[in-house]
């Protein structure tokens, strides 16, 4: 009995020490240290992007001062942002020409991203559960594609859209950013981990043909997948700056918001004071923060819609089964 009353003591020493150690939420050291590190990096990158904002609703006399506080947050008003906006709005001939900019990044980003995915689901699945000559040599060609910078290709597109005549045309735009390998890929990859190719023997063995596989059972499993493509290819779409350069600079109402910022910075007195001279509209750092800051509203929507495929499509292509 004392052998085992001796053996038994450092058993609840050891465990009343365990107990009184720090708890799964104590605030440790090293815990601490984590947290006042990752503030600091958020910080990093929130305080200029509420700078950024801030300064679009600042009056531009203040904002050359330098006056308005800490980020300028002291001189926000929301008569300056409707002050800001009837400036860039005002922009272009009879005006409106910003807004006739967003609503044509509206247009080809979403068409893109709606030929996008009709094209990239049955491609990804076409690779991921069919078996033919040539399968792998298309998975490569994908992969190459994707890698390939946008300013290699935009000369040979600009002849063969040139040929047809629909140079400073929407349309073409549209129709080339469907091109999207990386939302071709993501299928392919979405396919091949979430749909067993058991299911799709038995299928078959059911007597059922491949397009009526894709479409009754491939398609009702592609929900995430296919929200994840037309997010990406709308933001890359959206973002897209030498295609639209290229193909539509000859038409000043087709242009696209991404190239026609470049249009307003190259119109503000900050930057070109000869031909800021002859507008009627002076476009200052608030009204350029303003174009920009509305600019980005579309894809702030965007995400908002799609963070929880987001968020749960991140492990896309991590488990196979």
């Amino acid at each position: 009995m004392s052998t085992q009353a001796a053996t038994r003591a450092p058993r609840s020493t050891k465990g009343a020490a365990r107990r009184t150690g720090p708890g799964p939420g104590a605030w440790t050291v090293g815990r601490l240290a984590r947290v006042v590190t990752m503030l600091f990096v958020a910080a990093i990158f929130v305080f200029p992007m509420v700078g950024f904002i801030a300064m679009a609703f600042r009056d531009n006399d203040n904002v050359q001062a330098g006056k308005d506080g800490f980020l300028g947050l002291g001189g926000v008003s929301w008569d300056n942002a409707v002050f800001s906006w009837s400036q860039v709005n005002g922009f272009g001939p009879n005006g409106g020409l910003f807004t006739q900019w967003m609503t044509n990044s509206l247009i080809v980003a979403g068409s893109g991203a709606i030929i996008a995915v009709v094209a990239a689901l049955p491609a990804g699945y076409a690779m991921a559960r069919l078996r033919y000559r040539g399968r792998r040599l298309m998975l490569i060609v994908t992969l190459i594609t994707m890698v390939m910078p946008n300013t290699v290709l935009v000369i040979p597109l600009f002849l063969e859209v040139n040929a047809v005549g629909a140079v400073g045309e929407l349309w073409p735009v549209a129709v080339i950013m469907g091109f999207f390998p990386f939302g071709v890929y993501l299928s392919y990859i979405h396919y091949l981990t979430t749909m067993p190719a058991e299911l799709v023997e038995a299928a078959r063995l059911d007597g059922l043909s491949e397009v009526s596989i894709f479409l009754r059972i491939a398609l009702p499993i592609s929900k995430q997948a296919t929200v994840l493509v037309v997010f990406f290819a709308f933001v890359a779409n959206w973002t897209n700056f030498f295609l639209p350069l290229a193909l539509l600079s000859s038409n000043q109402d087709n242009k696209t918001v991404s190239i026609g910022l470049q249009e307003l910075i190259g119109a503000s007195p900050l930057f070109n004071p000869t031909v800021a001279a002859g507008l009627d509209v002076k476009l200052y750092m608030p009204q350029l923060a303003m174009a920009t800051f509305l600019s980005m509203l579309p894809l702030l929507a965007v995400f908002i819609f799609a963070q929880r495929y987001l968020i749960r499509g991140e492990t896309v292509g991590a488990v196979k089964g």
